[in-house]
C-alpha cells in the first residue's frame, strides 16, 4: 500500500518530488521534499531555497528550474496538502 501521507507529485531524471499532507509543523513555509539516490533535501517554494539537506549541483539546478516552471501549481498543491487534501501530480521536467 502506498504512503498517502507523502504522495510523489513528480519524478524526472531519477529525482522524486514529494509533498507531505499537513506538513506545517517542522517547516512553517511552503516546501517540497526531494530524493535523489541517497540524497534528501527540503526546498522552499516558490523560491527553491534549501531549507535542509543537499543535492548534487546538477540535480539541484534541474529541480530549481522545475520549481520555477511550476510555481503556481506547486503553491496550489501546497494549499491542498496544508489542508489535508492530496496534492495533484505536476508534469516532470522534460
Amino acid at each position: 500500500m502506498r504512503n498517502q501521507a507523502m504522495p510523489t507529485i513528480s519524478m524526472f531524471y531519477g529525482i522524486l518530488v514529494a509533498m507531505y499532507a499537513l506538513d506545517t509543523q517542522k517547516h512553517h513555509l511552503p516546501h517540497i521534499h526531494i530524493r535523489y539516490n541517497d540524497f534528501k533535501t527540503v526546498l522552499a517554494i516558490p523560491s527553491g531555497d534549501v531549507i535542509e539537506g543537499s543535492l548534487p549541483s546538477r540535480q539541484m539546478k534541474l529541480v530549481q528550474a522545475w520549481i520555477e516552471l511550476h510555481q503556481d501549481e506547486l503553491m496550489a498543491d501546497w494549499h491542498l496538502a496544508s489542508t489535508g487534501q492530496t496534492p495533484f501530480k505536476i508534469d516532470p521536467l522534460r
